[in-house]
């Protein structure tokens, strides 16, 4: 390949190519789903998950910690945080990883919502697209959902950033079936909501904005609830213990299909 005389060997690609009009160029750009441009972190979605598998431990905390970390105009009903652990072993374009994080009920125009505070996981292509797509609140870190190994009996959900354990989530294995159908219809029919907030180059801001998303075509294959603790524990850079656990509400178990579409802008920060 030679720049200088502008000559390109049979299956070169080059990023950009001189041309007076600009348009080889302009076109490539256009052409860019998401960055790297030349090889994306994550391919186009919307994203198809199966088996994906969770449990969320309900619990009450402290009203005035979760006004400092919900956002307006979100409104707060009542001190109630959701601890999700969600082991996604075959998800489209993501691959098989796990995840957890806080996800807090709320309002918002008149209607019950999710407002989704933190979330860690160990895959890369799902943080980059997480973040970059819907604003998710996603960071690296390395958590666990699984059958206690000695005991048998436990379901247990870890989440360790670095080697230091933030939460553990416990609840006794499959000892009450739940009904199905009100689970599928919470996780297709109660919007969920995010903070997006990019940066400019100049460190100014570029977007901030409440982003909604309502997931598609969903699966529960089945639902079971049983004694439950949880435990969480101070970390600086992993703050999920700023939200205190003041009793256990419930706790539940389900494994699902589902599809997590684009999602949309609910109310826009800077245009306010």
């Amino acid at each position: 390949m030679s720049q200088c005389g502008r000559f390109w060997r049979k299956g070169d690609v080059p990023i950009v190519k001189y041309n007076p009009k600009g348009d080889v160029m302009e076109k490539k750009v256009q052409d860019s789903f998401a960055m790297p441009a030349n090889s994306p972190s994550y391919p186009a979605g919307p994203y198809r998950f199966i088996d994906r598998e969770f449990l969320i431990i309900t619990y009450e905390t402290d009203m005035n910690a979760l006004r400092k970390q919900v956002p307006e105009p979100l409104e707060i009903p009542e001190a109630v945080v959701k601890f999700e652990f969600i082991k996604m072993p075959d998800s489209g374009g993501f691959g098989n990883y796990t995840e957890a994080g806080q996800v807090v009920p709320v309002m918002f125009k008149g209607q019950k919502g999710q407002y989704v505070l933190s979330m860690f996981l160990d895959d890369e292509a799902p943080i980059v697209a997480g973040r970059e797509i819907w604003g998710f609140p996603k960071k690296l870190a390395y958590p666990s959902l699984g059958v206690d190994p000695v005991s048998k009996d436990t379901l247990v959900g870890r989440l360790k950033y670095g080697t230091l354990d933030v939460a553990i989530g416990t609840m006794g294995f499959k000892h009450e079936a739940v009904d199905t159908r009100e689970i599928k219809k919470a996780l297709e029919e109660v919007p969920n909501y995010l903070l997006k907030i990019i940066p400019n180059p100049d460190g100014s801001t570029a977007i901030r904005q409440l982003v909604q998303y309502n997931l598609k075509d969903v699966a529960v294959k089945g639902a079971w609830t049983g004694p439950a603790d949880l435990q969480l524990f101070h970390h600086a850079l992993a703050p999920v213990a700023s939200l205190p656990i003041k009793r256990i509400i419930s706790a539940v178990h389900f494994t699902s299909d589902l599809t997590l579409p684009y999602g949309k802008v609910a109310y826009d920060y800077l245009k306010k």
